[in-house]
């Protein structure tokens, strides 16, 4: 059963968006503001849903906070101040997906099923099908990927840090080696096909990945896209 923390300072609409993930068969925590909800972040969730404007700590050191924990634990915003800003701030602090007030609470279920879905390979939490293990870790010289933990490692032991996004693209990237990929393609994978806005998050997704891992080789094909090819 997926765990999904949810925190919103609004008690209806908090009650109303828990009721409808419960229906889903998650277990679902709720928090009224960001000083409870930081008290928690070490449990580690499958998922969090965060407002943005909370009080004490509000979403964006909250957000800060978790992903200080856990690089790559998956986040959706929720906020009602300007779209536009707040989800360009969101997504480069590593967010998976952004949506504004107001929303039917159907949205949040049908984006968080997605996520996690994208993110946890379509099993339930913590069940991994036999013959699945084999697959998991991949040796892109010289680091180490392992699907299941979601981490890298250097040749030299280090634990690369990467948001969840950034190890989305760096799956995506490797299963698709050698290939030519489109922005747009890359942006429906990675961020899904409800995505809405600008293909040149593309772009800063990618510099952010290769200032990580520099040892990586990802060129640019200019006008196009992008291709890993090998070291």
């Amino acid at each position: 059963m997926y765990r999904i923390y949810l925190v919103e300072d609004e008690e209806h609409l908090r009650g109303v968006l828990a009721a409808y993930l419960e229906k889903e068969g998650w277990q679902v925590r709720s928090f009224a503001d960001g000083t409870s909800a930081r008290s928690a972040i070490s449990e580690r969730p499958d998922l969090w849903v965060l407002d943005i404007m909370l009080p004490g700590v509000d979403g964006y050191q909250l957000m800060r906070e978790i992903k200080a924990d856990q690089p790559a634990q998956p986040v959706i915003f929720i906020s009602a101040r300007d779209a536009d800003i707040d989800r360009i701030i969101g997504l480069e602090m590593g967010s998976d997906d952004y949506l504004a007030k107001p929303f039917l609470p159907r949205e949040l279920v049908i984006r968080t099923r997605k996520l996690l879905e994208r993110v946890y390979s379509g099993h339930p939490a913590g069940m991994i099908p036999a013959g699945l293990e084999r697959r998991t870790k991949l040796n892109i010289a010289p680091y180490l990927i392992d699907e299941q933990a979601r981490t890298v490692t250097a040749e030299d032991g280090t634990k690369l840090e990467l948001t969840s996004k950034e190890f989305e693209l760096l799956l995506y990237l490797v299963g698709h080696h050698g290939q030519v990929l489109e922005r747009e393609q890359v942006l429906r994978a990675v961020w899904g096909i409800d995505y809405f806005g600008t293909d040149r998050v593309v772009d800063d997704l990618v510099r952010r990945l290769r200032r990580k891992l520099p040892e990586l080789r990802v060129e640019t094909v200019y006008g196009y896209g992008y291709r890993m090819v090998k070291a």
